[in-house]
């Protein structure tokens, strides 16, 4: 239960962060955001803490209200096939069943995001195309809260953003010709190709982030008028 929510803001902690792409699509929905890696952080917006997430404590999680995770898929992401055809691999472990037991153990709402061909427990689907993204990226969402998915609406060719920028693959997809390109599509201006890579669109964590706004407001009615009406304005507050 998060405390007296109609007084302060409804903390949400980002497990695997990255350059912050689901984390701003939470802030826009009126979350207090941090977020949590292992990498430096320098261009994350949001408050910041550098840690290996798979060290946390229950104490810690217990400061937020909702913990999204998205912890490493290249175990099970498509683009594996790419990777393998251009002789890379992946050093990345599969953290996905210890995070979410982490999660379980916590109490709290949670989200825990992967990649399509992922083993999550009855998650929806979002596809980049629903929001009006040149991007698809579909990934799926597992929740402890009931949360609706969005249809494709695959009607033009997207634009890739994966492995290397320029990419062809023969009767395949196209990845984008500039990093401004793959910004757009993204809708992450702040990012550089490696982070865009690794990253989710923020069109979709807000889009599941008003929902859980939506079911919190309805479990506790008297903290409707405050509950997502202010969006986080990015600050920097790096803890190397």
């Amino acid at each position: 239960m998060w405390q007296q929510a109609g007084r302060y803001a409804i903390k949400l902690l980002d497990l695997f962060c990255g350059v912050g792409g689901a984390s701003a699509g939470y802030a826009e929905a009126g979350f207090e955001v941090t977020g949590i890696d292992l990498k430096h952080g320098k261009r994350y917006p949001y408050t910041y803490k550098r840690g290996n997430v798979m060290a946390l404590d229950l104490d810690f999680l217990q400061q937020f209200d909702v913990i999204h995770a998205s912890p490493p898929c290249q175990t099970y992401s498509i683009t594996q096939h790419l990777r393998n055809a251009q002789g890379k691999s992946t050093s990345k472990l599969d953290l996905l069943k210890p995070v979410r037991d982490m999660l379980l153990q916590s109490g709290k709402p949670y989200i825990i995001e992967n990649v399509k061909g992922a083993p999550l427990l009855d998650p929806v689907q979002l596809c980049g195309s629903s929001f009006g993204l040149t991007v698809r990226r579909h990934r799926l969402f597992e929740s402890n809260l009931p949360l609706t998915g969005s249809l494709c609406n695959h009607t033009v060719r997207p634009v890739g953003v994966y492995g290397s920028m320029r990419d062809e693959i023969p009767g395949g997809g196209k990845t984008a010709d500039t990093i401004e390109q793959a910004r757009q599509a993204m809708g992450i201006e702040w990012a550089l190709w490696g982070e865009l890579v690794e990253a989710i669109p923020p069109a979709y964590t807000n889009f599941i982030g008003l929902q859980i706004m939506a079911l919190l407001n309805k479990s506790y009615p008297q903290n409707r008028k405050t509950c997502g009406q202010h969006a986080q304005a990015p600050f920097k507050l790096s803890t190397i």
